[in-house]
């Protein structure tokens, strides 16, 4: 049901949110550092995660509460903490939302250019990041322990809070690098949201297995209206809103590890954006990828945007069944 009910709300509020911002002329300003051809793509609306952002949200409160009155999970000892992972969660989706509707404003409608500067984006989310452990915290959410996946359990004390707080504006960033081509973050997040639905599944989690339906039906529905040729992206609003859940339901589930395979492209995007940056810098300007984050270097190779997504969709699955073989193996 959150899955249809994501989908549909989502899917269908495109209809309506498309001519609105064509009306407003919130269109994607292209850069001139990016592959030229995507200069095409100049104008093609933006903000367009304001439609998934609706119909996640909504999903989740309406399952959620049709489901508590159905009396699903109330009898659990560790209920009430699982479902505070959950709309804890969603707050801070929301609030990372907030973080690249506020960028995408600056850029879009005040014309300035760079929007939030990366040292505001940076204490914004970690402002965000450090008030949703806290509240997991109190909420009693308090194990230090890291489940490795096929090798086993690790308490690592203390040290798990500013292990958090890394993984979180880590995660939030390689996750928004991943939204540079059409369908390309819609499309893998859509198969990482799948992964968390069987992995909550497992765990018998079916708070935050709400959550990962929601993710899966809303991705589904806007990819109606972004894969290639896209009529509108989700900018920064869409993107970090999406890194929001991934965190929401990498910590919820209690394995935060496990997004190192269930999200692996997500790694390897940040990673190529770290590795080019350091090399250059090291090497006074010579480049190991023709361009990052790497699904640009792949463009310049010769490989179709519908090429690429479709190969990187197929590794986020890979990586996804080698996760969910290390939960069944617990």
């Amino acid at each position: 049901m959150a899955v249809v009910l994501a989908f549909a709300i989502t899917a269908i509020s495109g209809m309506w949110l498309l001519p609105i911002l064509r009306k407003l002329h919130f269109g994607q300003t292209i850069l001139d550092i990016g592959p030229r051809w995507h200069k095409n793509k100049q104008g093609t609306p933006t903000m367009g995660g304001i439609m998934f952002i609706f119909g996640i949200v909504l999903s989740v409160v309406v399952s959620f509460l049709l489901m508590q009155l159905g009396g699903g999970g109330t009898a659990r000892p560790d209920s009430a903490a699982i479902k505070a992972r959950l709309f804890y969660g969603l707050m801070l989706a929301i609030a990372f939302g907030l973080i690249g509707f506020t960028d995408d404003y600056l850029k879009v409608v005040r014309k300035q250019n760079e929007g939030l500067t990366p040292n505001q984006k940076l204490f914004l989310q970690l402002l965000f990041g450090i008030g949703y452990l806290a509240l997991l915290h109190v909420s009693g959410n308090r194990s230090t322990v890291l489940v490795v996946p096929f090798v086993g359990m690790l308490d690592i004390g203390f040290l798990y809070y500013p292990f958090a707080l890394f993984a979180i504006l880590a995660l939030s960033n390689a996750v928004n690098f991943t939204d540079g081509l059409d369908g390309l973050l819609s499309s893998v997040t859509f198969v990482v949201a799948i992964a968390y639905m069987i992995l909550t599944a497992i765990l018998g989690q079916w708070e935050m297995g709400i959550l990962a339906a929601a993710m899966a039906g809303g991705c589904l529905g806007f990819l109606v209206w972004n894969f290639y040729p896209a009529k509108v992206f989700m900018g920064d609003t869409g993107s970090l809103f999406l890194s929001g859940l991934v965190i929401a339901l990498c910590f919820g589930t209690g394995l935060p590890l496990f997004v190192l395979l269930i999200g692996v492209i997500y790694v390897v995007e940040m990673a190529s954006v770290v590795i080019q940056m350091t090399y250059f810098k090291i090497t006074h300007g010579k480049r190991i990828f023709k361009m990052s984050p790497i699904h640009h270097h792949f463009e310049l190779c010769g490989y179709t945007e519908v090429q690429i997504v479709t190969a990187f969709a197929l590794v986020t699955a890979a990586g996804s069944a080698l996760a969910i073989w290390a939960a069944l193996t617990m």
